[in-house]
């Protein structure tokens, strides 16, 4: 379960870090208020991750999935420019998040 919980936490990461950016500064409500929901949600996970996982591992894997997810998220939907070996690179942060899975 503690798996679960935090690849739902790192799905959150993506969420909080994306809605930080369409805060402006926090001068947009309504992404300034997902940004505070989807940070407490994505740290509240870890927290309860945390205490089934090693810290080295979760935040590794939390971090990787949140940076993923941003970044995917950035290239298909804000216009970040695409590149093979940005492809590329994503691609190993998931094999990399697979792997601390495995090696659990």
């Amino acid at each position: 379960m503690a798996w679960v919980v935090l690849m739902i936490s790192g799905v959150l990461e993506a969420v909080w870090a994306t809605a930080l950016d369409k805060s402006e500064g926090f001068s947009r409500p309504v992404p300034s208020v997902v940004f505070g929901i989807g940070l407490a949600l994505s740290m509240t996970g870890l927290t309860h991750a945390l205490r089934s996982l090693p810290v080295g591992t979760g935040y590794a894997v939390w971090v990787g999935v949140g940076a993923v997810l941003t970044a995917g998220w950035a290239m298909a939907f804000e216009g970040e420019p695409v590149s093979a070996l940005k492809l590329a690179l994503l691609a190993g942060i998931v094999g990399c998040v697979v792997g601390l899975k495995l090696a659990h």
